[in-house]
């Protein structure tokens, strides 16, 4: 039961549910059962919830909602959930511990969906890298290639949904951390809106309006559905994503038209790889043969982006926080290198600075969206310059200076639309000679998911991607 369930995606096994053919109960223990056998080659899942789910799967109490009885893992970074560890990949935290007193606001609307937690995955320290290596639990590896790095920071999440241990998974991006493990483990990754979910009850904003939260997952229409069960303000938000015009779930499917679509591979920072070029060209003439308007672009205003400050600030404070609620001093032996320099960097800038830089980055935000203004509708680039890098290329040992370039390199692509808060997905639909996935991205405008789910939903039926499956699979 357990290899025939691994196949399906989050809305077929809810159908399952609902037909009555088969159990949450059983859902849960088919998961755990892969779990125990899987991920013992991939270090994914670092906290197994595997007594509560059995509890919350078999309980009456269980709520009705569209993923009832679906099993599910928890990101171990912002969304927090009551009585279980969260350490943020931090040894400090997993020394002191750590445990949540309580659920975020996304955890307790994804319940309410029927989603039950079976574990939390592994994350980069403080989320804070392109690979899922911190030196806290060690690094998760990527099913395709289990030499090579899953991405980060939803790497443990990503590599998981691409094994088949769960059908969908938490994930959250502040430069890219949804849509390049998707990328690299052969997976849909949409990063919403800005604010179109909710930060409550901990944060308004997290590392100034960088942070979006979402899942991984293997089909569009789960990324569709579960967008509907999380989306909406919480009380007390500062602001909130343009309301919808009808479900997301109902756009997958529906007539795309025939869009006007720019696409380039080319930025300041990096040069994309042949791989990345091809994804994205091949891409392009597919778009072109179901009738959209293709052409080649150049956005000068990708290149000139600056978030230092933000990044720096936000891990500032992130550390000093984590002081205050521990009541214990975080020095520089408490955390890796990079995130130590970079927060040492935000305690220098004084509040002037930091607003400075935010009035820059909204400026610069103003003015790469002026191409969508303009009438065109998406953007196509790659997710990132190239295929997943082999484990230790981007691990916390290296140097700062360089382990800073090769960052920047990977994320070129997806971090715009961290700072202008726009939709951007990421699509599975390109394989290297060697069998490692190769992501494409959609960027539309603010508040455009819409247009973004049926443009990916008619990428999928044209171009499918569930039928592969990595060499790490259940």
């Amino acid at each position: 039961m357990s290899d025939s369930l691994a196949q399906l995606d989050a809305t077929a096994q809810a159908e399952l549910v609902e037909a009555g053919e088969v159990s949450p109960a059983e859902l849960v223990e088919a998961a755990i059962a892969r779990i125990e056998r899987i991920d013992p080659e991939l270090n994914a899942v670092i906290h197994p919830l595997f007594e509560k789910a059995r509890a919350a799967a078999a309980s009456p109490e269980l709520p009705r909602g569209p993923f009832r009885g679906v099993p599910f893992l928890v990101k171990d970074a912002v969304c927090h959930t009551a009585g279980d560890p969260y350490h943020l990949g931090m040894r400090f935290l997993k020394e002191q511990g750590w445990v949540a007193e309580r659920d975020s606001e996304l955890a307790r609307r994804l319940r309410a969906a029927g989603f039950v937690f079976v574990g939390k995955t592994n994350t980069p320290e403080l989320a804070m890298s392109c690979t899922t290596e911190p030196l806290a639990y060690g690094a998760t590896h990527n099913p395709w290639n289990l030499e090579h790095s899953p991405g980060g920071s939803s790497g443990g999440s990503a590599a998981a949904v691409a094994a088949g241990l769960v059908p969908a998974a938490h994930a959250n991006d502040m430069g890219g951390s949804i849509r390049i493990p998707a990328s690299f483990c052969g997976l849909v990754g949409l990063k919403p809106t800005r604010a179109r979910g909710s930060l409550a009850p901990d944060f308004g904003e997290y590392w100034g309006p960088l942070t979006h939260e979402h899942v991984v997952t293997r089909s569009v229409r789960d990324s569709a559905a579960v967008l509907d069960a999380i989306a909406g303000p919480a009380t007390g938000d500062p602001y909130t994503a343009p309301l919808p015009l009808r479900p997301f779930a109902r756009e997958v499917g529906a007539d795309a038209g025939s869009l006007r679509v720019g696409f380039t591979t080319a930025s300041a920072v990096v040069d994309a790889e042949p791989d990345a070029v091809a994804a994205v060209e091949s891409t392009a003439r597919l778009l072109a043969e179901l009738g959209h308007r293709v052409e080649p672009v150049r956005l000068d205003a990708l290149d000139h982006i600056e978030i230092g400050p933000w990044i720096a600030a936000g891990l500032a404070r992130d550390l000093d926080r984590w002081s205050a609620l521990t009541g214990k001093e975080i020095g520089p032996d408490d955390v890796e290198p990079m995130n130590w320099l970079l927060a040492e960097a935000g305690r220098s800038m004084n509040a002037a600075q930091y607003l400075e830089s935010a009035e820059q980055a909204q400026a610069w935000a103003r003015e790469l969206q002026q191409w969508w203004a303009a009438g065109n509708d998406v953007l196509l680039t790659p997710t990132s310059p190239g295929p997943a890098p082999r484990l230790g290329e981007l691990a916390p040992e290296i140097e700062v200076p360089q382990l800073l370039y090769r960052m920047g390199r990977i994320t070129a692509f997806t971090m715009p639309f961290n700072v202008t808060g726009q939709p951007a997905i990421s699509l599975p639909l390109h394989w290297t000679r060697d069998g490692l996935p190769v992501g494409i991205q959609l960027a539309g405008a603010y508040g455009r998911e819409d247009l973004l789910l049926r443009l990916a939903a008619q990428l999928e039926e044209a171009r499918p991607w569930r039928e592969r499956r990595p060499p790490t699979h259940a």
